[in-house]
């Protein structure tokens, strides 16, 4: 895996969003509740108080994870890419060699993907298939079926 990772403009500001929504909203909310629980008395026997001090950890994790991912983060100016090849930010139309069925996607950052809106992940099994090919070159696919040769058919942006 690179160093970096990348993503639009949109998917940064969603993953801003979502540790500015963990540390103001999330993080207060279950601070609360750690001390309306200890407010009652008795620690040591305290469902409340544990529940919420778990929580509280795994929140914890979570906002070091995505700081951690943050600080990797890079956005894509998809203006200075090559067209020629399939990278990140690209829209391939593929063909299934065996039966011709013709499909397009968007190459995205893992937190992108979405395939009801046809955006696959760089780091799936066809994203990186499809990554540094040009038009006209075939992609073997390995899939839970054996490989699977999709045709490039064509690359934009």
């Amino acid at each position: 895996m690179s160093e970096f990772a990348y993503y639009t403009e949109e998917g940064l500001k969603k993953l801003k969003d979502e540790l500015y929504d963990m540390k103001s909203v999330q993080r207060p909310m279950i601070s609360e509740q750690i001390a309306e629980a200890r407010d009652k008395g008795d620690l040591s026997e305290n469902a409340e108080y544990d529940a919420a001090k778990e929580a509280q950890g795994l929140l914890e994790m979570k906002i070091s994870k995505m700081e951690e991912l943050l600080s990797k983060a890079r956005v894509i100016d998809n203006s200075t890419i090559d067209n020629s090849k399939a990278f990140i930010l690209s829209t391939v139309s593929i063909k299934n060699v065996s039966n011709g069925m013709e499909m397009q996607y968007t190459l995205v950052a893992e937190s992108e993907a979405d395939l009801k809106a046809k955006k696959i992940s760089v780091d799936s099994p066809i994203g990186r298939g499809l990554l540094g090919k040009k038009v006209g070159e075939i992609a073997d696919i390995q899939t839970p079926n054996g490989i699977m040769q999709f045709e490039i058919v064509e690359i934009t942006r």
